[in-house]
């Protein structure tokens, strides 16, 4: 005898929260993520007789669909956003370059489009395997592939077209017209 479908939706609730969370966090408003995260977990219960094993990738995607849905509902300017950590680059605060190259990869982050930014989160950031990713943003394990590399190419091309700072020239320094 298979244990009810309600255990079944605990299990998936105590192992998978954290995550759902985590995700959330990381691309929605403040305001919005207990929304979101409630919503994605009252669907899976009313999926619970049905749920997909492995649990998490349909979870991000449903968290993925409830933000969207969210962004369309209220007009907002972009159909899902993302922020990027915002913690301090490590033991190397005093480290000039290593924070000029954590604002350099911020910067040219900011500019990709949300679906550059989103395979490239779940790449790095939920550290999902082609194909649970592909399937928490719906399309093929070649499709999200394809999409990875693009997106990579594109972050390392506007990363090598970061300018240089321009140095001060040494006759302009201290003279006075």
């Amino acid at each position: 005898m298979s244990p009810p479908p309600h255990a079944h939706f605990e299990q998936v609730y105590a192992d998978h929260y954290a995550e759902v969370l985590r995700f959330v966090t990381r691309r929605a408003h403040p305001l919005n993520v207990d929304d979101v995260v409630s919503e994605t977990f009252i669907a899976a219960w009313q999926r619970r007789d049905a749920l997909p094993m492995p649990a998490l990738p349909w979870l991000y995607r449903t968290a993925r669909n409830v933000m969207l849905n969210s962004a369309r509902g209220s007009g907002r300017r972009q159909a899902l956003t993302m922020r990027i950590a915002t913690h301090a680059p490590g033991t190397q605060t005093d480290d000039v370059e290593a924070l000029e190259r954590q604002l350099d990869l911020r910067a040219a982050f900011g500019t990709l489009s949300a679906a550059d930014q989103e395979v490239l989160a779940l790449h790095v950031w939920e550290d999902l395997d082609a194909r649970s990713a592909a399937a928490a943003i719906g399309c093929s394990r070649a499709t999200y592939s394809m999409r990875l590399t693009r997106a990579r190419r594109r972050l390392a091309a506007l990363l090598r077209e970061t300018p240089a700072p321009v140095p001060a020239s040494p006759l302009t320094l201290g003279t006075t017209p």
